[in-house]
């Protein structure tokens, strides 16, 4: 396969690369070996493999549950003693994604023709991170693969709960925010027009609010086709946004200066960082391995960028844990305390392990607190849009009875 890197030299200086490997960790072995490092890898266009001997299948996708699945599966029939390529074949028999099914036959394969497990892993980038194809190797060099596998498999079932929590707490206030503006809408097709020809049989000055919300109205009414497709543009050009590179980077500096929002976000980076630091120290990865694949799992954001300076911090023999000690305002002051103690202990994983537990038990009761904190905001919200509607709408009402 091969692979586009942009590389740091000795020197400082940054280069780009094509480099011709297995897998992703070969590629980190062989910058390492020549005493530089690796700020970003990526399969190159054309460089990938989509076949393993003469099996060849377009792309499909897979949940990440079912990723979880497999790795479940595989590491419970690897301790039951079946070998690799049966236990293959058996889960490639349970599966009911075809595309998993054909990703396993293809690795059945691969393993049948004396490649290593994770070289057959290797081939679907796609499909298995880098973390998982390092704990793998690191398994097989090992003889442990299915105690890798446990790791890992915990690791990623971790991560998508600590997911799912986060996500979970954002989908009321997202659902009234809609529920919010659909209303508004509708208010301004159908009650508003009823009471501004009420209000222009009467002949009466305005206030300014009515007639800003009068026009309004009339705006829609008279473009609802531009009006629904205008929010179906922002809304679509908004997720867009924020799966760009500028757009996460600014959605998160956001959301890190927002009262409980942004400790809830350092928590979830800091738990999730710990658990795949550990999880691959655990297995064997080898430390500075380690932190960069921690790096890419962590994302190409502020705190990745935290861990590649790790990265270099460490290889010039400085301690892991003086690097985030100089980022306090984005990796907790724990977080960083507990990495000492397993320096100086030489147990880094299992110190690593214990804050991820601590990380993700704390976002579990933040996310459940979230909703009580955000209830009252989104009540005092709809208070105030109601309000200012009424005080626009109805406060005419009574000044034109006065009148009569």
């Amino acid at each position: 396969m091969k692979f586009q890197v942009l590389v740091k030299q000795a020197d400082g200086m940054q280069s780009k690369r094509i480099i011709e490997a297995q897998t992703r960790f070969a590629v980190y072995e062989e910058i390492e070996k020549a005493g530089e490092s690796v700020i970003t890898v990526e399969e190159a266009k054309g460089g990938g493999l989509s076949s393993l001997g003469n099996i060849q299948f377009g792309g499909g996708h897979i949940k990440n549950e079912q990723r979880i699945t497999f790795t479940k599966n595989l590491s419970a029939m690897l301790s039951a003693g079946l070998t690799l390529s049966r236990a293959l074949s058996v889960i490639e028999r349970q599966s009911n994604n075809k595309y998993l099914q054909k990703v396993t036959t293809a690795l059945e394969t691969s393993v049948k023709s004396g490649l290593s497990f994770h070289e057959g892993l290797a081939q679907f980038p796609k499909v298995f991170s880098p973390l998982f194809i390092a704990m793998t190797k690191a398994g097989e060099e090992s003889g442990k693969l299915a105690d890798s596998l446990k790791v890992v498999a915990r690791q990623m079932d971790r991560s998508e709960q600590l997911t799912k929590k986060v996500k979970g707490a954002m989908i009321y206030p997202s659902i009234i925010l809609v529920a919010i503006a659909i209303i508004g809408v509708l208010m301004l097709m159908f009650v508003v027009p009823t009471l501004a020809s009420t209000f222009e049989s009467f002949g009466s000055e305005l206030p300014l609010a009515t007639r800003v919300i009068i026009d309004m109205s009339d705006f829609v009414v008279n473009n609802v086709i531009l009006v629904v497709v205008g929010f179906i543009v922002v809304i679509g050009g908004f997720m867009s946004f924020i799966r760009t590179k500028v757009g996460s980077a600014l959605l998160l500096a956001i959301a890190l200066r927002i009262p409980v929002i942004g400790e809830l976000t350092r928590e979830t980076m800091a738990a999730r960082a710990a658990r795949t630091l550990s999880s691959l120290l655990s297995s064997g990865v080898e430390m500075l391995s380690a932190i960069q694949i921690t790096s890419e799992v962590v994302g190409d954001n502020i705190f990745g960028r935290v861990l590649v300076e790790a990265s270099d911090r460490v290889k010039k023999g400085e301690p892991l844990s003086a690097t985030f000690l100089s980022y306090p305002k984005l990796y907790p002051i724990l977080f960083t305390d507990m990495i000492a103690v397993g320096e100086e202990t030489g147990k880094v994983s299992d110190m690593l392990g214990q804050v991820a537990e601590y990380y993700e038990v704390d976002v579990e009761d933040r996310t459940k607190d979230l909703s009580t904190i955000i209830e009252p905001i989104l009540m005092l919200f709809i208070g105030a849009f109601v309000g200012v509607f009424a005080l626009a709408m109805i406060a005419p009402i009574y000044s034109l009875s006065s009148e009569i």
